[in-house]
């Protein structure tokens, strides 16, 4: 893929949402009240360290609003800032297939009907909550509408993965990848850079694994220690390592250079709500972290998919990696 005349050296969402539709696309996150199996009881009641009261839904709309208002509230907002756009509802906040089919077929039919100029809808949720008859019916839902599928992964390491109390393996992750893919949904695929215990070549390691799995598009942003999570009290009892900017910045730039061209980066970093962000506060400035990473990929002449070939993609020993 040739990224000479795009504004950035990936292959940001952004471009290619204006490549398809012809005009801006912006999502709009609703909330379809769900839980979590990995907080209800089912798998836990923990559920993952890092994860906010909300579900990681901080930015979604009010989940005891019908979703008529939420779209319309957060509608409104998005037109403020582009004008005539078009709408991707996106249903973020916890376990969005975590729910009798009847419940996910009356929430996912109405969403796509709020709005004419809606072209698609993203539904996250974990790899351990799509049983086949959900399958079946997305695949149905899909031939219809586009739908995208984001799926948590995280981390490749196990290690990793049972200390965040996930409640899922890599495994799971990869088989729910394929059945979407057979399925022609797309899948988003999500990690997170920074995590306790883990260096600059593990991250790389991730990267690898998402590599060799059908998915289309990938987000990517550091870990956020935030208060009223289980992580943030750990930290603020035993303080341990954060990524400072600088890292990040080169870790993203080292992970683009080694990713698939054909992934679509939807997001290149987050935020946490400002007012519960414990730790890294750099995380707030979105903008600055986007220019640093546009800059490291100049300075070394660098490119989404530069460092991947078949040679030098890396051969991931899922035993070993069970074993560290």
């Amino acid at each position: 893929m040739d990224f000479k005349n795009k504004q950035h050296r990936y292959y940001a969402l952004d471009y290619y949402l204006k490549e398809k539709y012809g005009k801006k696309v912006f999502k709009i996150a609703l909330n379809g009240n769900f839980t979590c199996p990995n907080r209800d009881g089912n798998i836990s009641t923990r559920g993952c360290l890092f994860c906010s009261e909300t579900g990681s839904g901080d930015f979604a709309g009010n989940r005891f609003e019908p979703l008529e208002k939420q779209f319309e509230t957060i509608k409104t907002i998005m037109e403020s800032k582009w004008q005539n756009g078009l709408y991707i509802i996106y249903f973020q906040a916890n376990t969005n297939t975590y729910a009798p089919l009847d419940y996910l077929k009356d929430l996912f039919e109405k969403a796509i009907k709020l709005d004419p100029k809606i072209v698609a809808i993203s539904i996250a949720t974990r790899c351990d909550a799509l049983n086949e008859e959900i399958l079946e019916y997305l695949e149905e839902l899909n031939q219809r509408i586009p739908v995208w599928v984001e799926l948590g992964l995280q981390t490749i390491h196990s290690k990793t993965m049972r200390f965040l109390n996930l409640g899922y393996d890599e495994l799971t992750f990869e088989k729910a990848v394929y059945s979407l893919s057979e399925r022609k949904i797309e899948v988003i695929a999500h990690i997170i850079n920074g995590l306790p215990g883990e260096d600059k070549e593990m991250m790389l390691d991730t990267i690898g694994f998402l590599n060799k799995l059908p998915i289309k598009g990938l987000k990517i942003h550091s870990l956020f220690i935030s208060k009223n999570t289980i992580l943030g009290k750990i930290y603020q009892k035993e303080p341990f390592p954060i990524l400072s900017l600088e890292e990040y910045v080169d870790i993203v730039t080292e992970q683009l250079a080694f990713l698939r061209e054909d992934i679509i980066i939807h997001r290149i970093n987050g935020d946490a709500p400002r007012d519960d962000l414990i730790a890294p506060l750099w995380s707030l400035k979105k903008l600055v972290i986007m220019n640093e990473i546009d800059k490291r990929m100049k300075a070394l002449s660098f490119y989404q998919g530069c460092k991947y070939t078949d040679k030098e993609q890396r051969d991931i020993n899922l035993t070993l990696i069970k074993q560290k």
